[in-house]
């Protein structure tokens, strides 16, 4: 499914908006990136490939907590959020699963008033 104007027009509102606190033009894996040390509350810093991977799976399980797919379980004495999967995100390569995340990272963005 292809996204339609308005959404087209949100999303590239957020990269610019990214962009400018970031210093460059994120894609997908950096505004997961981005999502996912925002919920960590971890400082900036460079993450290991281990830490950058658990970090873009805590802003899917972030992004899709209103669509069901998780729910927020706990969170441990570090401030770091723990999932439940509730029903597995379909398998699909990763361009349909940027646009399948796309909407919901635009929720998340309005939420949060980073739009």
């Amino acid at each position: 499914m292809l996204p339609d104007e308005n959404t087209e027009q949100r999303w590239q509102q957020l990269l610019s908006k990214l962009a400018d606190k970031l210093g460059y033009q994120p894609d997908m894996e950096a505004v997961l990136l981005f999502i996912g040390i925002r919920e960590s509350g971890l400082p900036p810093k460079t993450f290991t490939e281990k830490e950058i991977s658990e970090l873009k799976q805590m802003a899917i399980c972030t992004l899709l907590v209103p669509a069901r797919y998780y729910q927020l379980f706990w969170v441990d004495d570090t401030g770091w959020p723990h999932f439940k999967e509730l029903k597995r995100m379909p398998e699909m390569p990763v361009e349909d699963r940027d646009a399948f995340l796309k909407e919901y990272v635009l929720l998340y963005a309005e939420k949060n008033r980073l739009l």
